[in-house]
């Protein structure tokens, strides 16, 4: 796998994220070595006690035959003579020292005196350790059997030891204890640096792992978000063209779709915007050039008194025309920014299909258009705002008498269901286009082969009319088949 080369100081996100998960994989590797040492320790510690609490207890049980045996006459050789082998073969099997002491914490006997002539009863001392004496906790606990310790013993001079105590008992009298004693230092610090070793070895070789991994895996996520950075400053710079490479299905891939999912549509939209402005620039400077030439005529004289009236109505068409574009723009300003409010009510949608159509009166006559459907209309009650619901109407209409071919017809048909009443408006015509049909209802969006029928279109009306049914809880679609006819359906709640 080729890495390519990372630059640390501009790909923050590479150092942060490296950083940070490396720093994780140290931290465990940390935790994981000091709790092992731990565990080693605790480990040693339990193991060694119970190892000497057992050589403790087997002495115990041999001294006290030994000296009874004494007592009794019945053993040929003095006994200390005898113990002083045990506990020297003892004492080096286990690596410990082993003491004989009598009840007031005298050395009586331990594994280098083995010529001991007298019995621990008629001399308890031991000339190599006259200057060692227990306490008389540790004597106390040991004659109760079972002693255990670990720590600091300050009468073997050990900063941390393990001590095992168990007594001497002969004829069911306690005569001294018996007490192991072993380094805790001294023996614990090779078997714990072994084991550390093995485990800094292999520390190492996870620690080479890891940082490979976790440089392969940064790389890798973070590579894709590189890419992303690159081109968003692309698109700041209003170039839409270019698309993120999308790999698996996960969180970065779901980003990458919705990036270029944005940037698809921010390029149909920065296409509508500049068609829009093209579109409304021709449509203010037309009837602008159109209503200043014919005042100029009036003005100077070039238009005759008798010709006055009909240039005067052009121009009022013109300040009409105008009128309902910057209506139109208003409207749209304020869907977008939220601020057309409803003021709903109980209105006659049949009623307002009748007069909306009114108005259309001479466009309709003039090129014969033939209304369907109004004889079966019932009169039907919804709840809308009247305004935008004849707003709605008025756009569907103008659009259906526009393309409307003469001779044609436009058909307009009511439904109503239990809770939504549907209008339907079909005009006669070319047609849509299939790929075109879905994008009719987008803002500047106007159908390519209407442009020369729709020259007063600004490709606001049926964005408008989506917007206004959908503010109402409704939908609105369209068909069409080329050809034949086009056909709109929107649905409005009733009362």
């Amino acid at each position: 796998m080729k890495l390519g080369k990372v630059s640390f100081k501009r790909s923050s996100t590479f150092r942060k994220y490296f950083l940070s998960i490396f720093a994780s994989v140290m931290i465990v590797l940390v935790v994981l070595g000091m709790s092992l040492l731990v565990f080693i320790a605790n480990y040693w510690k339990d193991t060694n006690v119970d190892l000497l609490t057992e050589n403790v207890k087997k002495l115990s049980v041999t001294a006290s035959q030994f000296f009874e045996l004494d007592e009794e006459n019945e053993y040929v050789n003095n006994p200390t003579v005898m113990l002083a082998y045990s506990i020297s073969l003892v004492s080096n099997s286990i690596n410990s020292d082993l003491y004989i002491c009598d009840l007031d914490g005298n050395v009586i006997l331990c594994k280098d005196i083995i010529n001991a002539a007298e019995p621990v009863q008629s001399k308890p001392y031991c000339e190599k350790h006259s200057g060692m004496k227990f306490s008389r906790n540790i004597i106390s606990q040991s004659v109760k059997g079972n002693y255990q310790a670990a720590g600091e013993i300050p009468e073997i001079d050990e900063d941390f030891a393990l001590v095992a105590g168990e007594p001497i008992v002969v004829n069911g009298r306690t005569i001294g204890v018996i007490l192991g004693a072993q380094s805790g230092l001294g023996s614990m610090y090779p078997f714990v640096m072994s084991i550390f070793r093995m485990f800094l070895l292999s520390a190492l070789v996870a620690f080479l792992v890891a940082f490979v991994a976790v440089y392969v895996v940064t790389y890798t996520i973070t590579k894709p978000l590189r890419k992303m950075s690159q081109i968003t400053k692309e698109y700041a710079t209003g170039d839409f063209s270019k698309r993120i490479e999308v790999k698996g299905t996960n969180e970065l891939a779901e980003l990458g779709h919705a990036m270029n999912s944005m940037a698809q549509s921010l390029s149909a939209l920065e296409y509508s915007r500049r068609s829009f402005v093209a579109n409304v620039s021709h449509e203010l400077k037309t009837p602008m050039t159109t209503i200043g030439g014919f005042i100029d005529g009036i003005l100077d004289g070039t238009i005759s008194q008798d010709e006055e009236e009909r240039y005067l109505k052009i121009v009022s068409n013109e300040v009409k025309r105008l009128a309902r574009l910057v209506s139109s723009m208003l409207n749209l300003s304020k869907i977008e920014a939220g601020e057309l409010s409803l003021n709903l009510k109980k209105v006659d949608i049949s009623k307002l299909i009748f007069s909306t159509l009114l108005s259309f009166e001479q466009l309709i006559n003039n090129k014969s258009i033939d209304i369907r459907g109004l004889d079966t209309m019932d009169s039907i009650k919804v709840n809308a705002d009247e305004g935008l619901l004849g707003q709605v109407l008025y756009n569907l209409i103008d659009n259906a008498v526009k393309f409307t071919e003469e001779g044609g017809y436009i058909d307009v048909r009511t439904e109503k269901s239990h809770d939504i009443t549907t209008v339907t408006i079909r005009n006669s015509g070319a047609g849509v286009p299939a790929d075109e049909i879905e994008r009719i209802f987008e803002r500047f969006y106007k159908v390519d082969k209407s442009r020369g029928l729709d020259t007063k279109s600004t490709g606001l009306g049926l964005y408008i009319v989506k917007s206004i049914v959908e503010m109402h809880g409704g939908t609105v679609e369209a068909s069409s088949e080329l050809g034949k006819y086009t056909q709109f359906k929107f649905t409005i709640p009733n009362i």
